[in-house]
């Protein structure tokens, strides 16, 4: 068990609706979940499901993901509605096929308008897409100077990007409202996107630095479980019971590695 707040991140169980999603994680015994936002399918008929069952349940929405900022646009202002209808206290940006100046500049408004309902945003890097690095994000958000943005750490991408949990020691405290972790073959294949959609596995079942990861985050970070499998799909077709076992190791691995601390 720990301290922190645990989540279980929405990508786990892709096919399955954000409302139901809440449900799910509720029936499996977590205090937190994740709500994707889907454009395409968002309405406010949604919205108000999900609101009336995180009420219902007493689940917190940890995170709402992702938005996407492209040369194209983006729907972040949709979704920054869409995070104070349903209570989520953190989003998730991404920047894809923008420069870093011009991402800098999309991040502090969505910054902007996030901060009046206590919402922080949110920066994960990713080797594929632009901003491909914990450093490359660290410079954004210098250049964004926001009080409430920060940085996702995600265990894998930390990995496969080069990073190390010293360099995740090294982010101001404040930068780091939430991480995301899973654990992964030390070495990753050919395909990092493939890797990150369907190749994580439970914490202790790979050979990422997970505990040093732990030990390296502010005390107050919550943990947002990001475990999306294919393997774990295919063994685990009941959303429930997918998230009860994602909790159950999860629980498990953070008994075995902090039980003497």
């Amino acid at each position: 068990m720990t301290s922190r707040l645990l989540s279980l991140a929405a990508g786990v169980c892709p096919e399955t609706g954000p409302a139901d999603f809440v449900d799910a994680c509720a029936n499996a015994g977590w205090d937190a979940c994740g709500i994707w936002f889907d454009a395409n399918t968002w309405t406010d008929t949604v919205a108000t499901k999900v609101r009336r069952r995180l009420d219902d349940t007493g689940l917190i929405a940890l995170d709402m993901e992702p938005i996407f900022v492209t040369p194209d646009g983006d729907h972040g202002n949709r979704m920054v509605e869409a995070a104070v209808r349903v209570g989520a206290r953190n989003l998730l940006v991404v920047s894809r096929g923008v420069d870093d100046v011009h991402f800098a500049e999309r991040f502090g408004e969505l910054c902007d308008l996030a901060a009046p309902y206590g919402i922080g945003c949110s920066i994960e890097f990713l080797a594929f897409m632009s901003v491909s690095s914990l450093g490359q994000s660290i410079d954004i958000l210098d250049r964004a100077n926001r009080p409430n943005g920060g940085v996702l750490i995600d265990s894998l991408h930390l990995a496969r990007t080069g990073g190390t949990p010293a360099d995740a020691a090294s982010v101001a405290p404040a930068r780091l409202a939430y991480a995301q972790l899973c654990d992964a073959p030390s070495k990753g294949p050919g395909d990092a996107y493939a890797d990150a959609l369907d190749g994580r596995s439970t914490l202790g079942d790979g050979g990422l630095p997970v505990r040093e990861l732990v030990n390296a985050l502010p005390a107050h970070t919550a943990i947002s479980m990001e475990i999306r499998s294919s393997a774990l799909r295919s063994t685990f077709t009941d959303a429930t019971d997918r998230a009860r076992h994602v909790l159950d190791t999860t629980n498990a691995w953070f008994a075995a590695e902090f039980s003497a601390e």
